[in-house]
């Protein structure tokens, strides 16, 4: 996206892709991940125990890395252990790969149920699509800011496809967990439902409200939300 928009992002053009990627992980979080958590139950303490427990498990995941690893968001921001060794850019990098990390955790839970039989390739396809398609807006909302900070636009691209990569990453990690140990499905199912709420409740939601144009964001969200659930209904 960096290489197509002008020299720094729109206010509303963010503000929209803010609100965007904040619906896809909502309805994402909901239809592909909790739901099939709960229903790997058939009845009982374990339908609604081990969802919320894997759910609450994946917030405090995401809590402890955002309180340990120093980064800083759109606004300037900063979290995390403070060390002024670690450069604005470094921790702007640093933001968006803590938050891709629970993206990658979903898609490769969908994946080891997908090959343990638990979860339809359908299912599984639906939620693929639905990450690839909010990592657009991710892509530009971390390239664009540190192009602003004075990166060329190739170094602005190669940061933000760098931040991307933890999501393999974390998907292999995923599907490596999942895959040996079957039984598990359903709480790492929750718990990357609870991470990735995490990251919106925390990060986008907040940004996409700062200053003007906010009522763009839940427009954003709503269009988003709205895809992610048909997408997760039609395959």
């Amino acid at each position: 996206m960096v290489f197509f928009l002008k020299k720094e992002i729109n206010q509303k053009l963010q503000k929209l892709l803010l609100g965007f990627a904040s619906g896809v992980m909502i309805a994402a979080s909901i239809w592909s991940l909790l739901q099939p958590a709960i229903e790997s139950y058939d009845d009982g303490v374990k339908k609604w125990l081990i969802p919320a427990l894997g759910f609450l498990f994946g917030m405090l995941f995401l809590f402890l890395l955002d309180i340990l690893i120093p980064h800083m968001h759109i606004d300037k921001q900063e979290e995390g252990i403070n060390n002024n060794k670690i450069s604005k850019r470094l921790k702007m990098f640093l933001a968006v790969t803590i938050h891709n990390i629970p993206e990658g955790l979903a898609v490769g839970v969908m994946i080891a149920g997908c090959i343990n039989n638990n979860i339809s390739q359908e299912a599984m396809l639906a939620l693929s699509i639905g990450i690839a398609i909010q990592n657009f807006p991710e892509g530009a909302i971390i390239s664009m800011p540190l192009k602003e900070e004075g990166l060329s636009k190739a170094k602005a691209f190669l940061y933000g496809f760098l931040s991307g990569v933890v999501e393999p990453l974390a998907a292999i990690v995923a599907i490596l967990l999942t895959y040996f140990i079957n039984t598990i499905l359903a709480i790492t199912l929750a718990f990357a439902a609870g991470a990735m709420i995490y990251v919106v409740v925390e990060e986008l939601i907040p940004e996409a409200n700062t200053g003007k144009h906010s009522n763009l964001a839940t427009l954003g969200l709503a269009v988003g939300f709205v895809l992610m659930m048909i997408l997760d209904i039609a395959l």
